[in-house]
């Protein structure tokens, strides 16, 4: 019983880690992209800077938001005590 449970809470703990992970490099890929993507708008039409600036900034703050979202449930996810399946 003891053993089950102690390989439950290490595989929930791997699972947190890696998940984490996975949320940090979606961010990463995504933020990079929408910069990318953004400076090429920019150089195709200069006078539309402004807005594609102000709407890649809105994107990224979304991205990074749904990020920490997921981060902090990785968290939970880490430091529950009651993980039993």
């Amino acid at each position: 019983m003891l053993l089950t449970l102690l390989l439950t809470a290490g595989y929930a703990l791997m699972g947190a880690g890696i998940g984490a992970g996975i949320v940090a490099i979606g961010a990463g890929i995504g933020i990079g992209r929408i910069g990318g993507q953004a400076m090429e708008g920019i150089a195709r039409q200069p006078e539309a800077g402004g807005r594609i600036q102000t709407a890649m900034l809105i994107i990224a703050a979304l991205i990074e938001v749904i990020a920490l979202f997921g981060v902090v449930v990785c968290l939970l996810i880490a430091t529950s005590d009651a993980i039993t399946f």
